[in-house]
């Protein structure tokens, strides 16, 4: 088991509760990201659990250039402030290049490192260098094992609270597999292990325009990968995933969310009962 790290105010592994991390895909209006926020902060607080709101004021890997891609750095970065400020809630937000690592770290708590971009040597090391968490994703073509390299590279930046999730490795040209196994591996390189139940579910580019997905899978995964164990979960979560600008098909509705929440819990609950 790795020691517990923080992820703003929740400390996360070495034994600690579950931490979710959920939000829409990218930021939408800010009457929307706002009600998502509390919506989720309900929905979390319901079941004592710590919550960190993610959303992206920019995601740069879309698979069409007319792709909505959020409304840029400024904008987006105003939004989740003032879901911060008014919430309360710790923030997580995506930075694809090392420049943004700076200006992103004045509002978010905990800065993403994209699985498209987990080899990208100076992202990892701008990100760390900002004293914020760092949430390093596992490269759809990476093995677990190979996380290591990223998680030294934020270790020697300066990193102290540095996670790994897991989120699927590609099959194929339209599908992602888990592979569960693949959580032990992380969790051996000593740090701890989110588990992605929603982006574990896209079908990369299977629209031709766009991505897809099932979200209905998403809570089979998270079940099984709450059996192995995790540190924290990470859901995109939509109040009308159908109509959301990015991700819709594997984003959570609320109603999703909860079942998959319980379920998770309970699987834990009951790990507890046989390994005391």
């Amino acid at each position: 088991m790795s020691g517990a790290i923080q992820l703003g105010p929740h400390p996360c592994g070495g034994g600690a509760p579950l931490v979710l991390i959920a939000g829409p895909c990218v930021v939408e209006e800010a009457g929307l990201t706002l009600r998502i926020a509390e919506r989720l902060k309900a929905i979390a607080g319901a079941r004592g659990v710590p919550l960190i709101f993610k959303a992206s004021y920019d995601k740069a890997n879309r698979t069409s250039s007319e792709s909505f891609r959020g409304p840029g750095m400024e904008e987006g970065l105003e939004v989740l402030a003032r879901v911060k400020a008014s919430l309360g809630l710790p923030i997580l937000t995506d930075v694809h290049l090392p420049e943004q690592a700076a200006q992103a770290a004045e509002v978010a708590d905990v800065l993403q490192v994209p699985a498209f971009l987990s080899r990208q040597t100076d992202l990892i090391q701008a990100a760390a260098a900002t004293g914020r968490a760092v949430n390093l994703k596992k490269g759809q073509f990476l093995a677990p094992e190979d996380m290591a390299h990223a998680i030294a590279k934020a270790r020697a930046a300066g990193a102290k609270n540095v996670m790994v999730t897991e989120r699927g490795t590609t099959f194929g040209y339209h599908d992602l597999v888990v592979d569960l196994r693949g959580l032990v591996t992380l969790r051996a390189l000593g740090v701890p292990v989110c588990f992605d139940a929603t982006h574990s579910v896209q079908r990369p580019a299977a629209q031709g325009h766009a991505t897809g997905g099932d979200r209905t899978l998403a809570p089979v995964l998270a079940r099984g990968a709450a059996a192995v164990g995790i540190d924290a979960l990470f859901a995109e979560v939509h109040e009308d995933p159908d109509a959301a600008l990015s991700d819709g098909p594997n984003s959570l509705t609320y109603a999703l969310l909860e079942r998959m929440l319980d379920e998770v819990l309970a699987v834990r609950a009951a790990l507890r009962e046989v390994q005391p």
